[in-house]
Order: structure tokens, then C-alpha cells, then sequence
């Protein structure tokens, strides 16, 4: 089971290449903390803050996302961060 939790940052996809930081660019970011259970995509799933993802935490990468019950919004990217 996965223990560790992550801040998932939502970033708009046209700030990419843009010098600032991912949390200067964020336009929300959640803490996630491991739920127990597997994710359809057969990664662990993080819940917090309204964000519930799997998260491959090796690499770490969002595998699947929902934000507030809903996929994430066109033009939105998810950042992972220990």
C-alpha cells in the first residue's frame, strides 16, 4: 500500500516553458494522501481536496484524475510533487 502523500498541481497547458515554477503557475493545488485502495487504471488511489487520482508513484505521474467529481478541465495539466 502507498503511504506517502503528493500536492497535485492543476496548471494551465499555455504557461508550458514558461520560466515561473509550477506552484507560481498553479491555478489550485490539493494534498492527496493514499486511500487504501487501487485505482481502474491498477495504480494506488489518492484522495484529497476534492481530487481523487491514481498516481503511478515511481515516476510519480497522474494516471487518472477526477477534480471535484469531473474530469480534468480542457486546457489543464496535472504536476505531481512530493
Amino acid at each position: 500500500m502507498a503511504t506517502e502523500s503528493f500536492t497535485i498541481y492543476l496548471v494551465p497547458e499555455h504557461v508550458e516553458g514558461h520560466p515561473a515554477t509550477v506552484q507560481e503557475t498553479a491555478v489550485r493545488a490539493e494534498v492527496v494522501a493514499p486511500t487504501g485502495e487501487t485505482g481502474a487504471s491498477g495504480y494506488p488511489r489518492y484522495a484529497g481536496g476534492g481530487l481523487v487520482a491514481d498516481i503511478d508513484a515511481t515516476t510519480p505521474a497522474v494516471e487518472a484524475l477526477l477534480v471535484d467529481g469531473s474530469e480534468l478541465g480542457y486546457g489543464l495539466r496535472a504536476v505531481v510533487l512530493p
